[in-house]
């Protein structure tokens, strides 16, 4: 199976466009595919990188005489922050197209950089999702190694791409980019994140356990979650009667990934992590499909005092003064057999008033599919091919 054989969800935006993502994911590839016809500019070429830095407006000349709304690809566009000033002006002078690709907007912020003042789109692209493999998507090796294209595309030696993947980012990421004074007091931040994956983040405990200060801790994780590597799952807040947690879940963006920051990669994975992995794919899942197809309705986790937990709550309408918001929760398990139990949560929020629950599923790795006064239990690939086919929300 090859790369470039792969359509992947994401479609082409008509007008300007920043595409961000981790490294290693395609975003190269899909430009190339998307736009054929597109000049192509790849600032890690060392030649053109020295030109554009010292001179930006030589862009334009590079172009030549295309003609208004061709496309021009910028690759790696962090590299070159003052750029984006120049590709402002040739929008609004010569009306051409831009693809803007990088790893992350973090540099261009810090820089000051001009961000196009909203005249471009921002889309991002990860890993493959079950769509985009088809018959060829494994749950099972999904859990053990995530994603990646490269690491889907050869899992015979994943655990070696997978370590110098982690190796890889320090360097490119860490290093040559400056985002850390100091690499060694990430590292051992990066190893408890990775141990951390599908928890609650407590910004103390893992200042005590990584040896860096609290203030480091959020500075680091802000990294990960600019970088694309990283996201945040937020509590869900229905101003129920019971005492709640607000405490965010860290979700890597690739359980394999996740997997080799912990160190573990050379381990075998045992029954706990598999099932903080299993979350992991189902939240990439859920976030890919959220925003290629254009829902943009809030995810959440929701936990109570006693410390019940509903995986995913996904908020398909906001409160509003008339009418309280609606979800769709979810509940998911590393398990052959459904358990009654793994239900209560759910069934708890649902008879607490304060929201309408307008479907509760569970998603597990057997194989029945059961329905149980009001709730759905399903297996993992049932539950991917009713999400892409929009049956979920």
């Amino acid at each position: 199976m090859a790369d470039s054989a792969l359509d992947r969800v994401l479609a082409l935006p008509q007008r300007s466009f920043f595409l961000f993502g981790p490294r290693g994911v395609g975003k190269s590839t899909w430009m190339r595919r998307s736009l054929p016809g597109a000049k192509y500019f790849d600032l890690l070429d060392s030649s053109l990188y020295l030109e554009l830095a010292r001179d930006p407006s030589r862009l334009e000349a590079m172009i030549g005489n295309l003609k208004k709304r061709s496309w021009a690809v910028l690759d790696e566009i962090q590299k070159i922050p003052d750029l984006l000033d120049e590709v402002h002006r040739l929008m609004e002078t010569r009306g051409w197209r831009f693809a803007l690709c990088g790893s992350s907007a973090r540099k261009l912020r810090r820089r000051g950089a001009n961000l196009l003042g909203g005249r471009a789109l921002t889309i991002n692209l990860e890993g493959f999702v079950s769509r985009e493999l088809g018959g060829q998507f494994d749950v099972e090796s999904a859990v053990q190694w995530g994603t990646l294209p490269a690491v889907t595309l050869d899992p015979k030696h994943a655990r070696e791409l997978l370590s110098a993947y982690v190796n890889t980012y320090i360097k490119e990421e860490i290093r040559e980019e400056g985002l850390v004074r100091r690499v060694p007091p990430f590292l051992r931040f990066l190893n408890i994140a990775g141990l951390m994956n599908a928890q609650q983040v407590n910004g103390q405990n893992i200042a005590r356990e990584s040896g860096v200060p609290r203030a480091s801790v959020d500075a680091y994780f802000s990294i990960l979650v600019d970088t694309l590597l990283g996201h945040f799952l937020p509590a869900y807040r229905p101003h129920a009667k019971i005492r709640e947690r607000a405490h965010p879940k860290f979700f890597w963006f690739d359980p394999g990934v996740a997997r080799a920051a912990a160190g573990l990669i050379y381990e075998p994975a045992d029954r706990i992590w598999k099932g903080s992995a299993l979350e992991t794919l189902l939240y990439h899942e859920l976030r890919v499909y959220n925003e290629a197809r254009q829902k943009f309705r809030g995810i959440h986790y929701y936990r109570t005092g006693a410390d019940s937990e509903i995986d995913f709550v996904i908020e398909t309408r906001k409160r509003t003064s008339t009418a309280r918001p609606r979800l769709v929760c979810i509940e998911v398990k590393l398990a052959e057999k459904w358990d009654r139990k793994w239900e209560r949560a759910m069934r708890s929020l649902k008879e607490s008033g304060p929201v309408q629950i307008d479907r509760m599923i569970g998603v597990y790795t057997g194989r029945r599919t059961y329905h149980f006064n009001g709730l759905d239990v399903m297996p993992v690939v049932e539950f991917l091919k009713l999400l892409w086919n929009g049956k979920i929300f």
